[in-house]
């Protein structure tokens, strides 16, 4: 069995790939958040799509390529298949947004919901990092232990139920952030548990095909980040139920303040309207006032 390393590049690759997967839980559920409380279906589908975004393309994803920048197997190079690797994104994302969808939207049986996306997403997150293996090429033959593997995909389903849970029922500032270091800890778990369920055997040397991960960095890297830098201007330049509110107040100062509003008059406490003699023999609306106070 060839010699597996996982952290090639010492702390640096789990940092920055604990890192990506904390950033990008944190936008997921202010995302959510704001799903929450948008009026119509549109914004709805339309903060659900970018949540599904930053958890499944940001969080998930890019943690697992960076990690697998730190990875290397001894006596061998690693080539990657372009196709595959930007499939097992596509699913990652679309996976999160199913269970998003099946979590957040309804209103009934909200617990069982959250399970139901649960399970999908984290079978879809596991398919993912499997389907992100397939796509790298080396000279050997690799095999994975079963129980590993059953305990990666147990710790996707479980990461997964609690990331829906909290993104139905977290809407604080605070709880956001401790949530998402958790979800942090819960994605970088279940990568790592998937990795330690490889073997390699290794074979002759031969022609690889496909990309090098140092070749990948930049045109993924520029994606990430300008992703990451997409979400954030999304929910900045959205208003907020705060926004909202104020400018129904200045709306409704401005209706106000119209020309041709007619100021209500106050009416004299002593005053007793009586009909003039004119007015009352036409039985007409012509009116006089008589002080009684004089």
């Amino acid at each position: 069995m060839a010699q597996i390393h996982h952290f090639d590049h010492g702390w640096i690759t789990p940092t920055i790939s604990y890192t990506l997967s904390v950033l990008g839980s944190l936008l997921g559920l202010t995302l959510a958040a704001r799903f929450r409380s948008a009026r119509s279906s549109g914004e709805r589908v339309w903060w659900l799509i970018l949540a599904a975004v930053a958890i499944g393309g940001t969080a998930i994803w890019s943690m697992h390529f960076v990690a697998m920048m730190g990875f290397s197997v001894s006596g061998t190079p690693i080539r990657y298949d372009v196709g595959i690797t930007a499939a097992s994104a596509i699913l990652a994302v679309v996976a999160v947004g199913v269970g998003l969808a099946i979590a957040l939207f309804g209103e009934r049986a909200q617990n069982a919901r959250i399970i139901a996306g649960g399970v999908i997403s984290g079978l879809g997150v596991a398919a993912m990092h499997y389907t992100g293996m397939a796509a790298m090429h080396l000279n050997g033959e690799i095999s994975y232990s079963t129980t590993r593997v059953g305990m990666s995909i147990g710790i996707a389903v479980v990461a997964a139920s609690v990331a829906l849970w909290l993104a139905v029922t977290v809407h604080k500032p605070l709880a956001i952030f401790i949530s998402a270091l958790v979800m942090g800890i819960a994605v970088n778990a279940m990568h790592f548990t998937g990795m330690s369920a490889m073997s390699v055997r290794l074979e002759a040397p031969d022609e690889l095909s496909g990309a090098t991960a140092t070749s990948l960095i930049v045109p993924i890297g520029a994606t990430v980040v300008f992703g990451i830098l997409g979400l954030a201007y999304a929910l900045m330049a959205a208003p907020t139920e705060e926004d909202r509110a104020a400018a129904a107040y200045l709306a409704a100062r401005r209706e106000s303040s119209q020309p041709g509003t007619i100021p209500r008059q106050p009416v004299a406490p002593m005053a007793e309207q009586q009909p003039s003699r004119g007015a009352s023999a036409l039985g007409g609306g012509a009116w006089t006032y008589r002080d009684r106070s004089r």
